[in-house]
């Protein structure tokens, strides 16, 4: 029996385990990939038209999605809009009051204490928000407006900051980094294993920290046509690592094979030595796991491309 040997984006060899010769095959061209090796999908939503609003709709899960220097801008302006508008009301009320014009009268009792312009007011303002309280501007008893402008101002700045640092909390938590310490074989092979011809390759941690209740799963992608003469492109088949018998629920301590065995029921079954380097699909194997030391979820994407 012949076992087939494929390095993913650069060649295969076929290994003939009768006379134990190899050879290789002709290099082909680097195909594009559904999904990256890195998991990265590459699909860009087009022609979405009015559906766009949808994301607004959902802004929190936009914002955990978006790039990093994004986060980070909307974070800064976010900050800078909402204090300087806060400061321009405490200045407005000074200027409506004419507490302005009696900043360093003595008998004179303003809203704020020792706010004589906009500075002042900002100040005012930065004080109240971070709970500074350096106890050289306050609010006073004779100005209700300005009391309820400080339990609005309470209100929106708990707000903002739960959303916000929520936001950045979560995008720094996200398992993107902890997948990367998750390793998949760059070869697969295809041989005989206890009497049954199956499809291999290996995952391992390198991390000391287990993945608790890690799962694996593979799906092989490949455009098809339907006996009605449909074309499906980019057609989704699952790929049996063991569902039924438990062998798709890892212990992931050391370096595991995983294999998927080609009978009648896979999708491999009727292919030819020769079809199968020809044919034009992919297997994305994903592999799912709890993170042991933060019990956060953690998920890991690879991409095995024949």
């Amino acid at each position: 029996m012949a076992a087939l040997r494929r390095k993913f984006g650069e060649d295969y060899q076929v290994v003939n385990t009768n006379r134990a010769t190899t050879f290789s095959a002709p290099v082909k061209k680097k195909r594009q990939r559904f999904v990256e090796k890195n998991g990265r999908c590459n699909v860009q939503h087009g022609n979405l038209g009015g559906e766009t609003s949808r994301y607004l709709s959902d802004l929190f899960t936009t914002l955990v999605d978006l790039k990093w220097r994004w986060n980070l801008l909307i974070f800064i302006l976010t900050y800078t809009i909402a204090w300087l508008v806060m400061a321009s009301m405490w200045w407005i009320i000074a200027y409506i009051r004419g507490d302005l014009n009696h900043g360093h009268d003595p008998s004179y009792t303003p809203c704020v204490a020792n706010v004589y312009n906009f500075p002042s007011a900002f100040l005012f303002f930065i004080e109240t928000e971070a709970t500074i309280g350096y106890g050289h501007r306050y609010i006073t008893e004779k100005c209700p407006e300005g009391i309820i402008l400080f339990l609005f101002q309470s209100l929106l700045g708990s707000i903002v900051d739960a959303f916000l640092i929520g936001c950045m909390f979560i995008k720094m938590s996200q398992p993107k980094k902890r997948a990367e310490t998750l390793m998949f074989s760059q070869d697969a092979v295809i041989s005989q294993r206890d009497g049954k011809l199956c499809l291999m390759f290996r995952v391992g941690n390198l991390r000391n920290s287990h993945m608790v209740s890690a799962q694996i799963r593979c799906k092989l992608i490949k455009s098809r046509q339907t006996p009605e003469g449909e074309f499906l492109p980019l057609d989704q088949c699952e790929l049996d690592v063991g569902f039924g018998t438990g062998a798709d629920q890892l212990f992931l301590v050391s370096p595991l094979t995983i294999c998927h065995e080609i009978n009648p029921k896979s999708p491999f079954f009727d292919l030819s030595q020769r079809s199968l380097a020809n044919e034009q699909f992919e297997i994305v194997v994903i592999l799912e796991g709890i993170v042991e030391t933060t019990e956060g979820g953690g998920r890991q994407h690879t991409t095995m491309q024949i």
